[in-house]
């Protein structure tokens, strides 16, 4: 695990040394261990290492193959590097290093870029080929691993992260105002789009090409999508041991490993039964929760903190548990440095993610994450559910639209920007990005089953991807890898195949309501349940205790509603009731004192606008101001 730069001078003109340092010094963070540089004229690599996978100095980057012809800065992890590795020995390749880096470096020598379909695990790397005076670069089929890029001219320059672009001198910061739109409507962006204007975000999935030369040979296409719509059919007892074989391996080859690995555990389902089966090969494993103090909670916050339901299954695997237990105060002292390291602005209170992260920094240098298993296997049967029955797909685009507007709706956007910022923005429609993403997927029978399937497909390029992105910059802030499970191929590969009978228990009752029939019989559905991933609730039965397989889906969550008009609401008017503070210059001062005075009185709960605002602010604060 590392974070990775370049340079690339399409017209030939030299690269900078210096300018390349600068860059890679300051994603150090991502790693301690070592850094390396490699410069021929035109095209330069970078490399901070976090050493994982042999520690010695055999493993050091930028890597070249045994003829110099190709080149390769890496990032990530490659859990079936050992088999790869057996049979390019067979066709007589030979290695001096123990890494997967090499290993990914000669399959590219050998099957070209097809080898990447070869691949299983998470990554981001570039390749110069000085055979065909071409540069490669690719990212892993779910996009846990980042890789930003700026083009502009002649000049091609790439990043695991976004500050180290900005070191490049021909860099400006000015905020990408269309992002801003889909920021300030999902409380993510679905495009390829960031803040920063200029600076874009390769998808998940996908390899780039470009050529010395000529700028116009920049080419970017997908090698993967998502595929939910070919349901296999298969015995739900055939699935069940399925599934739980293809678990279980997943974790195995996830533990590949030269240092200590631990786990998350958050006190449910999915990050207990990993480490019920981690636990199973290590010995005292280190587990880590994060806890909240809950004394001024109300409602459903008061289920938030998951520290005795964690305990519990931390005694029973006999792990060695760490814990740390934030209170309101916290969020208001980590927020700059957290902005610093998020850069790219995405889902949710995200700031318990970096408090754990560093915890189990502490300790480790690999952990293990739970995320996807929602996403796979549909863990949030209300979202979905509203969205069940429709007369056609653009009913359905409408509705569900509506519901992921998560913060500002379109008939708010005019009195939500200010006079400057509006006229930017109104015909760059956010539902039109929305729908682009539904559009990708050829259906030629809507049933609702297909409806689900598709707001699965949606939720796992969008929310998980955001997701992903937040927790790799969090970690890799404290120095941390993070490992995901539920995102190996062979287990994504038949999940997605799975029927959606086996994942949603209620989904034939949902749709025989008839929504114009007076009375609520819809609402109950849409409520928090356990309606969802029943075909995994039941394999990983075998792991936890049953009234955890069984329980309510909550998400990882700090009582911030109580907290944004209690203890916090200081902090908060000082930054926000200032008619001077940044975010002023783009957003409307009178429509926000109204959002916010809303959530201080009670009225709605704006927890989740006021952490963008916040956010939003300090973004200004830390890289325009």
């Amino acid at each position: 695990m590392c974070g990775i730069t370049g340079i690339f001078n399409i017209d030939g003109k030299p690269v900078s040394i210096n300018i390349l340092k600068k860059m890679t010094d300051i994603i150090r963070h991502r790693g301690p261990d070592g850094e390396g540089f490699w410069v021929d004229s035109f095209i330069g690599f970078g490399h901070r290492r976090l050493a994982i996978i042999d520690l010695s100095p055999m493993g050091h980057q930028p890597m070249q193959n045994d003829d110099g012809s190709l080149i390769i800065t890496y990032n990530g992890e490659i859990y079936n590097f050992l088999n790869l590795r057996v049979e390019l020995i067979s066709k007589g390749y030979k290695f001096v290093s123990k890494t997967d880096t090499e290993v990914v470096l000669k399959a590219y020598q050998e099957w070209g870029p097809n080898f990447i379909h070869k691949l299983n695990g998470m990554f981001a790397f570039a390749i110069w080929d000085r055979r065909k005076n071409e540069l490669f670069i690719a990212r892993d089929r779910f996009g846990v691993k980042p890789l930003y890029f700026y083009f502009k001219g002649n000049t091609f320059i790439f990043a695991s992260e976004i500050k180290a672009i900005l070191k490049h001198p021909d860099i400006s910061v000015t905020v990408n105002i269309e992002a801003l739109n889909e920021y300030f409507s999902f409380q993510n962006i679905f495009s390829d789009l960031t803040l920063f204007d200029g600076i874009k975000l390769l998808p998940a999935g996908s390899i780039l090409n470009i050529k010395l030369g000529d700028s116009h040979s920049l080419k970017i296409e997908k090698y993967w999508d998502y595929n939910f719509f070919n349901e296999t059919n298969i015995k739900e007892d055939e699935c069940i041991e399925e599934l739980n074989n293809l678990f279980t391996q997943s974790i195995n080859r996830q533990l590949i490993s030269d240092v200590e690995v631990g786990s998350y555990l958050s006190g449910g389902m999915d990050s207990g039964s990993i480490t019920c089966i981690a636990a199973k090969n290590i010995p005292n494993l280190k587990t880590f929760t994060c806890g909240f103090d809950l004394s001024s909670a109300s409602g459903l916050e008061l289920g938030f903190d998951e520290r005795t339901k964690a305990e519990y299954l931390s005694n029973l695997y006999k792990t060695e548990h760490y814990e740390v237990v934030l209170k309101a105060g916290d969020m208001e002292r980590v927020m700059p440095n957290l902005i610093w390291h998020l850069e790219d602005l995405r889902v949710g209170q995200c700031y318990p993610n970096y408090y754990v992260s560093r915890l189990a920094s502490k300790f480790v240098k690999v952990v293990l994450s739970g995320a996807g298993g929602d996403e796979l296997f549909a863990g949030y049967p209300w979202r979905y559910y509203r969205a069940i029955n429709n007369d056609n797909f653009d009913n359905y685009v409408e509705k569900y639209y509506k519901y992921w507007q998560r913060l500002i709706p379109d008939s708010l956007k005019p009195k939500f920007y200010n006079e400057n910022i509006y006229p930017q923005i109104w015909n760059y429609q956010t539902k039109d990005v929305f729908k682009s993403i539904l559009s990708k997927i050829t259906i030629s029978d809507f049933t609702p089953e297909n409806y689900i399937n598709l707001s699965l497909y949606f939720e796992i390029k969008t929310f998980l991807h955001g997701l992903l992105l937040v927790e790799d910059k969090l970690s890799m802030a404290n120095s941390l890898e993070t490992r995901v499970p539920f995102l190996d191929n062979e287990l994504v590969d038949f999940a997605m195949k799975i029927p959606i009978k086996y994942k949603l228990k209620n989904i034939y009752e949902v749709i025989r309501i008839n929504e114009n029939e007076p009375g609520s019989k819809k609402a109950k559905f849409l409520e928090k349940t356990n309606d969802g991933k029943i075909i995994l609730r039941k394999v990983l039965a075998k792991y936890v205790p049953s009234d955890y397989a069984n329980g309510l889906k909550q998400g990882f969550s700090a009582p911030d509603a109580s907290w944004f008009k209690g203890e916090s609401i200081e902090y908060i008017k000082s930054l926000l009731c200032n008619e001077r503070a940044l975010i002023y210059n783009y957003l409307q001062y009178s429509t926000i004192q109204s959002l916010l005075n809303e959530h201080f009185e009670g009225k709605v709960n704006r927890r989740l606008l006021i952490w963008s605002l916040l956010s939003f602010e300090w973004w200004l604060k830390t890289f325009l101001d």
